[in-house]
């Protein structure tokens, strides 16, 4: 079939217009643009977090002394 003609996505367009209505599309394309910009918000409010954050250490037991505790459990 190929690509899509001019026509099929003008009837494409006039259904989705008649669906929904010119105000509901910009209202929803408004949220959604409001919904990108908080999400970026958040992401940038995460790294500067992380990066004032010290990394806890983590501590490691050796194998023997760590076998030897399980079994005294």
């Amino acid at each position: 079939m190929g690509a899509m003609s001019f026509w099929h996505w003008a009837l494409v367009i006039l259904v989705v217009v008649l669906l929904f209505g010119r105000g509901k599309i910009s209202d929803l394309m408004g949220d959604v643009a409001k919904g990108i910009k908080s999400f970026k918000k958040g992401m940038a409010d995460d790294d500067s977090a992380a990066a004032t954050t010290e990394p806890k250490p983590i501590e490691q037991q050796p194998a023997v002394k760590a076998e030897a505790e399980k079994a005294k459990s």
